[in-house]
């Protein structure tokens, strides 16, 4: 009795194929997404950071000039110079007095530092200043702790903010 012998097929057919890579596009897009979330809450820590440095560099500039500074153009720091008046843009730095003293190297700038996301100073009656930023993250829980420490009476979306409370 003679066999006949089938012979093999080797590889995949045009429909495995595409399931393959439908689930590889899935699973693609579902990691992007994680990432892209991680990068926003890694850039909102980096802003919540920069702003508790600038509170210790007020903190200091306090200390030599018996004042917090007051605001300068375009929401920046008017705290610079031999006299502690003059502007401080962000990114310089933050020096003052005569002999000079550095409080901060480099004033911080936002890490997407367009639009709607850029530091700002602004002196208050109520607590001596409020450093803001806002946040990527709009529902982050240390926003409204943030402004319940300035003393803010109506919430402000996504805005994280320190005082020198």
């Amino acid at each position: 009795m003679m066999f006949l012998s089938k012979k093999s097929h080797r590889g995949f057919t045009l429909i495995e194929l595409l399931i393959v890579i439908a689930i590889i596009a899935i699973l693609t897009g579902l990691l992007f997404s994680n990432f892209s979330g991680a990068r926003e809450r890694a850039r909102d820590t980096r802003r919540k950071s920069d702003l508790k440095q600038m509170q210790t560099a007020l903190q200091l500039y306090n200390n030599d000039f018996n004042t917090f500074p007051l605001a300068g153009n375009g929401a920046t720091i008017a705290g610079c110079g031999a006299s502690g008046t003059s502007t401080c843009a962000w990114g310089s730095s933050f020096s003052a007095g005569s002999p000079t003293a550095v409080y901060m190297g480099a004033l911080p700038q936002d890490p997407v530092n367009s639009g709607s996301f850029v530091y700002s100073y602004a002196p208050d009656a109520t607590v001596d200043y409020k450093l803001t930023a806002k946040l990527e993250n709009a529902s982050d829980p240390d926003i409204q702790t943030s402004q319940t420490r300035c003393g803010v009476a109506t919430p402000v979306a996504g805005v994280f903010m320190v005082c020198n409370q």
